[in-house]
């Protein structure tokens, strides 16, 4: 039996799992087996890697797309670039290979509501997530700042210091941060709503609730608002074709 799974800490909600179970039993995939590894620090995962039989490959999450880079016995070079891996593959001699799907999931979700007036953007946050987001623009030719709550290199703004102005003039703003995740459904990126118009688009990488707050209170400015359903289908389908390139 095959076994797959996910790393993070806290995953018990994760979409991945389910994700993959349907799709077994939908497509009568009976060999492969999928599983959460949540573990409460990085240091656990050789003994994930060294205990489990079987194991074929991992996505990764929040917290560690950053932290599992030093484990991997190579990266990809788009995953390099980024500086983040969400998708390991265990090949047949048991190297770890890091890829990163999320730029593909995201670029590929975002790209159809594109207009000519979408000209700049938003990443809030800085996490691992943020980092495939900023390089999916930049393959879309999409310049972009960072907010975040201190100022630090490579941040543009702070969330105090976003006014009116820099909310109009940014038309994508893309919600990299946990805010807003369920059971916590009333917290939201702090920023100006009022000045969101029909010619925003806000992106959220949450997709549990469905609707968070950010997209609640965006949509009532007409903007256009997707959440991070699509994203994770389309990167879950990457991983898989990576996990089976023989």
């Amino acid at each position: 039996m095959n076994k797959l799974g996910l790393l993070g800490r806290n995953i018990s909600y994760s979409f991945s799992r389910a994700y993959f179970k349907e799709k077994f039993e939908n497509e009568k995939i009976t060999d492969t087996t999928y599983e959460n590894f949540d573990i409460d620090t990085i240091g656990l995962f050789p003994s994930i890697i060294k205990n489990t039989e079987n194991l074929k490959g991992l996505n990764v999450t929040i917290p560690y797309k950053e932290a599992v880079i030093p484990f991997l016995d190579k990266v990809n070079k788009k995953a390099k670039e980024i500086g983040a891996v969400n998708t390991i593959k265990i090949t047949k001699k048991g190297k770890l290979v890091g890829y990163n799907t999320d730029c593909y999931g995201f670029k590929k979700t975002l790209k159809p509501y594109l207009k000519s007036h979408h000209k700049s953007a938003l990443i809030l946050g800085t996490g691992g997530a943020s980092k495939a987001i900023a390089y999916s623009l930049k393959e879309l030719g999409i310049p972009f700042h960072y907010v975040s709550r201190k100022p630090s290199d490579g941040t543009s703004f702070t969330y105090d210091a976003l006014s009116e102005d820099i909310i109009k003039n940014h038309q994508i703003i893309i919600n990299s941060t946990p805010l807003g995740t369920f059971p916590n459904v009333e917290d939201c990126p702090n920023i100006p709503y009022s000045a969101i118009t029909d010619h925003h688009i806000l992106f959220d990488l949450i997709y549990n609730p469905e609707e968070t707050k950010f997209l609640r209170l965006g949509k009532q400015q007409n903007a256009i608002t997707i959440n991070g359903l699509k994203m994770l289908k389309l990167q879950a389908e990457k991983a898989w074709s990576i996990w089976n390139l023989h």
